[in-house]
């Protein structure tokens, strides 16, 4: 095993010491990265999602594949040495995914040449095959390191854990790294069981290291705080490029979570946020042993200065003729915008939260339903103020999410809202938006040891205290209601339909009654 250096916590680091050993043969490699890109082919808004083409041409939108051909273009013509390599989740987010799946994708990637992904836990959305079709689509190897699919025909033998590639004569390991609740974010069946990440990388760093391989990246789409233990708790393992928790790392950027890379025991963290905002581009000095000397650089910000690729604006435009229609639909006016972005809507009560719970809960209300939950992590985008499009709509919520009505006890509320606050820290995508509800938690108390300290809910027009014994209708998604996001506590509820309208045609409809929509927060959720 190779020794391991320990650095600092810098974005440029060069070691001491050096200088006085006698002089190595150094190899140097770019890497560009890109993390969550969610079926963003298009230009974004500062939102994150659809962007005009009004305003395209006055230069107030990000990202799209013809931005970021450009990029990765002008990039790897600055380094003798690069490698092109994504952390995950190119599926889901627009109506691209939704009329797609995977194809598009898998075009748009061949087209830049990548070099290796790893699954992102939204690949298994639409199950094992979706996945295995995009992989038979793609030119390079898709990565899966902490999971055992020996039993899922359509992935067994073909999604391998790791694999080697070579670039100037020399050999790089890449190594993929899978959320290990996936089995509870997304839909992977039965047949595919997931491991904790820190062994699988470890198990597959000694197999590479074994076969001479000194110079290993793992692509991980586990969320940075999973990033930096995989760090400290392995060897062997010299850049880990992120992906999963949207983690934008800059060195220079008051905003960024950290400096670019961020160094734990002598591993590279780079993490490059999300949708095609920016492309990550870390320049790696490597030994003759396969150590890491020195790494810098920072994300490139796709914006109205990266010029766009005339050829991949004609296809993308091409591809979007399908869906023209049904996104440039107008259904609403907003008076201001609609905040939904997930450092708000994953730890607290936010607007686009209280307008998805709300329009749940009137639409089924009339059948006696009187509480509503969300989970935060199903709304993918925040809204501007002015018309919203049905296009809007399906960017805030893509996942074709169905409502659904059930009937649980009071104390299993109790437990969904304890499963719901559990992982505040983490930024998961399981905390609950609700209406019809009230409660209040305390980030002090331990996750699942009573963090929910008050539940009202309304009952003859005033709220009064949740009953564990009675009996409450409820209306969640479909994806809420099967078990997803640890809602396991939902299966066994009663009297359950699961069929019900598309969750974003519910909004919609929500939207136009309201006729000039005026967000708002009112309390519903509180912290002690």
């Amino acid at each position: 095993m190779k020794k391991i250096l320990r650095l600092a916590l810098l974005g440029s680091v060069a070691l001491a010491g050096l200088g006085a050993a006698p002089a190595l043969a150094q190899y140097q490699l770019t890497i560009l990265h890109t993390n969550d890109f969610h079926s963003r082919f298009e230009p974004i808004s500062r939102f994150d999602s659809g962007c005009s083409a009004e305003d395209n041409a006055e230069g107030k939108c990000f990202g799209g594949y013809a931005r970021l051909f450009t990029a990765i273009a002008e990039a790897r013509s600055r380094s003798d040495n690069t490698i092109l390599v994504d952390g995950g989740d190119q599926f889901q987010g627009t109506l691209f995914y939704t009329y797609y799946k995977g194809e598009f994708a898998a075009e748009m990637m061949n087209n830049l040449a990548y070099d290796g992904m790893t699954v992102g836990n939204h690949e298994f959305d639409d199950g094992p095959e979706v996945l295995r079709g995009f992989m038979d689509a793609v030119g390079f190897p898709v990565l899966m390191s902490n999971a055992d699919v020996s039993a899922e025909d359509k992935l067994a033998g073909v999604l391998q854990k790791s694999t080697v590639i070579e670039r100037g004569g020399e050999k790089i390991g890449l190594i993929g790294l899978t959320p290990q609740d996936t089995d509870e974010l997304a839909s992977p069946g039965d047949n595919v069981v997931f491991f904790e990440p820190i062994s699988s990388v470890q198990a597959e760093v000694d197999k590479l290291t074994e076969q001479g391989v000194n110079k290993i990246i793992v692509l991980s789409h586990s969320g940075f705080d999973v990033d930096l233990a995989v760090a400290a708790g392995t060897t062997g393992v010299d850049v880990i490029v992120g992906g999963h928790s949207n983690t934008y790392l800059n060195s220079s950027d008051p905003r960024g979570a950290g400096p670019y890379p961020t160094f734990v025991n002598g591993t590279a963290i780079v993490s490059a946020y999300a949708y095609g905002k920016y492309l990550g581009e870390l320049n790696v000095t490597f030994n003759d042993e396969g150590e890491v000397v020195r790494a810098s650089g920072e994300p490139i910000l796709i914006d109205a200065s990266v010029a766009e690729n005339a050829g991949i604006v004609a296809r993308v435009a091409e591809r979007a003729e399908p869906l023209e229609e049904i996104r440039q639909k107008v259904v609403a006016q907003a008076n201001a915008p609609i905040e939904g972005d997930r450092s708000f809507c994953r730890v607290g009560e936010c607007e686009m939260g209280n307008l998805v719970a709300d329009a749940m809960l009137d639409r089924v209300k009339d059948q006696g339903v009187t509480i509503a939950i969300q989970n935060g992590g199903g709304l993918r985008a925040s809204i501007d103020a002015g018309e919203v499009t049905m296009g809007e709509v399906f960017t805030v919520l893509p996942f074709q999410n169905t409502l659904s009505t059930f009937q649980v006890t009071g104390a299993t509320i109790l437990a969904a809202l304890e499963n719901g606050v559990s992982q505040v820290e983490e930024v998961k995508g399981r905390f609950p938006q609700v209406a019809g509800l009230r409660f209040t938690w305390d980030p002090a108390v331990a996750p699942n040891e009573g963090r929910i300290v008050e539940v009202l809910t309304m009952q003859d027009g005033e709220w009064v205290p949740l009953d564990p014994e009675g009996v409450y209708y409820v209306v969640s998604n479909n994806y809420v209601r099967g078990g997803g996001d640890g809602y396991r506590m939902f299966r066994d509820a009663e009297n359950v339909y699961d069929f019900g309208p598309d969750l974003a045609e519910v909004v919609a409809d929500y939207l136009a009654d309201a006729d000039g929509y005026e967000p708002y927060l009112d309390g519903r959720i509180a912290q002690k």
